[in-house]
């Protein structure tokens, strides 16, 4: 009974504070700081029953003060969800360039869309490391090219473009742009590309290929070729290699083929030694030496590069037969046959000393094929050319297959106290020999 007192003490005494008298027609509201929930504007007041009939009107709150707490709260809802505020300046900006693809108005170089890269846009990025492993380009089926000569000379072979990121428009108009119709074209800023870029001075225009067929590109040179074959063996070199193709390009060569140790054609650092010579003429890779006789003609004479054939060397041979006649030879006693080849293609196993049994049962003759110098007929024929790694050097196979179609060692006459020529030197001097004795013939 003493709280209900003290509640029903306490609620006069609010009310008797809250409504005072009467002035005229009007009543006078009298406010208090403290009460926190009178901040709300009332719609309707209700007054005892000798003063139902009368409305209080609210006095009108300052203008200023509204917009003043209208800021406070926009700003402190700017720092609650500041990702939320990027989330749709970002959806704003693609709306913005897909209405842009859409209506054709905007993001059009001579009549071609193309996209312009969101920041944080990771396309590029992601495509140049996918393309720079050879397992991926592989298994995508996809091949990086940089710069406008390259991604023009694979354009006019017939390659088949899938993306194309340049910097500026100029950079673009200076690809031809009827054959990118069907490419993703993006522009991103120059200073990406040149953080993906695999050169020191890029040139602002990135494309990934699909990795070119040699049966269905266009070679324009295709008329102009010998019939000249050029045969990589353990190239593993990515610079050597790419010189043996530009060197093959320009002394007219039919084909290229690469065996299973070789470099991948593909390789960023080949493409750039190249120099556009794999859009000139079909090159195979990864050939087994089952498969090699398949790309060559019948009627072809295989011959193989030896650095190690000539006066000297012969004189030494000579004088190894003579001491060693009662044994037979492997390509080990000789220094123009690898002798660390793999072990798990190796034709042939370690010669033991002991006994002549071991040596006869394990070690496998070297093939009989007769030297000559470079500059001598030797290219007569249809004629395909050998060039082995300066690491590994020639395999069992190569000497095998140049015995097998009569073929020659051909030797490089160098000065005294030199080892020898630089692989990719070597094959420039043969090629353009062989190149001018067909050509005699023709």
């Amino acid at each position: 009974m003493a709280a209900y007192m003290r509640s029903m003490i306490c609620l006069v005494s609010i009310e008797r504070n809250v409504f005072l008298h009467s002035r005229g027609s009007g009543v006078i509201v009298e406010t208090k700081r403290y009460v926190r929930g009178l901040r709300r504007n009332p719609v309707r007041v209700l007054f005892p029953e000798n003063e139902a009939d009368k409305v209080i009107k609210p006095r009108p709150q300052p203008a200023g003060r509204d917009v003043h707490r209208e800021k406070e709260q926009k700003v402190k809802a700017a720092i609650k969800h500041p990702e939320e505020d990027f989330v749709k300046a970002r959806s704003n900006v693609q709306a913005t360039t897909t209405h842009a693809r859409v209506t054709g108005t905007k993001d059009q170089i001579d009549g071609l869309r193309f996209e312009r890269a969101f920041p944080g846009d990771k396309r590029l990025g992601k495509l140049v490391s996918i393309t720079r492993s050879r397992t991926f380009r592989e298994h995508q089926g996809k091949i990086l090219l940089e710069g406008r000569r390259l991604i023009c000379d694979a354009l006019n072979a017939g390659a088949n473009p899938h993306m194309v990121f340049f910097s500026t428009a100029d950079r673009l108009r200076e690809l031809p742009l009827d054959k990118l119709k069907r490419a993703t074209l993006v522009k991103v800023k120059f200073e990406d590309i040149k953080i993906w870029s695999d050169v020191v001075a890029p040139q602002g225009v990135i494309a990934i290929f699909a990795r070119p067929d040699p049966l269905r590109l266009n070679f324009a040179n295709k008329g102009d070729s010998v019939p000249l074959s050029l045969i990589c063996d353990n190239i593993r070199d990515p610079g050597n290699l790419g010189t043996m193709l530009r060197c093959a390009a320009a002394a007219g060569c039919h084909d290229v083929l690469l065996t299973k140790g070789c470099v991948d054609a593909w390789e960023p650092k080949v493409l750039r030694a190249a120099m556009g010579a794999h859009f000139r003429l079909p090159i195979y890779q990864s050939l087994s030496w089952d498969d090699m006789e398949k790309h060559l003609p019948k009627s072809v004479t295989v011959h193989v590069a030896d650095s190690s054939c000539g006066t000297d060397r012969s004189e030494e041979i000579k004088d190894l037969q003579v001491n060693v006649s009662h044994k037979k030879l492997k390509a080990g006693d000789y220094g123009w046959v690898s002798t660390r080849s793999n072990r798990n293609n190796a034709r042939y196993e370690e010669y033991d000393s002991d006994t002549d049994s071991d040596c006869e049962e394990g070690a496998q003759l070297l093939p009989t094929v007769d030297s000559k110098l470079y500059h001598e007929s030797w290219a007569q024929s249809p004629t395909a050319l050998v060039i082995g790694g300066e690491t590994h050097g020639l395999s069992v196979d190569a000497v095998q297959l140049a015995e097998k179609t009569s073929g020659h060692r051909l030797f490089i006459p160098v000065a005294p106290d030199m080892d020898s020529l630089n692989s990719a030197m070597a094959a420039s001097i043969l090629l353009f020999e062989a190149r001018k004795q067909l050509l005699k013939l023709t």
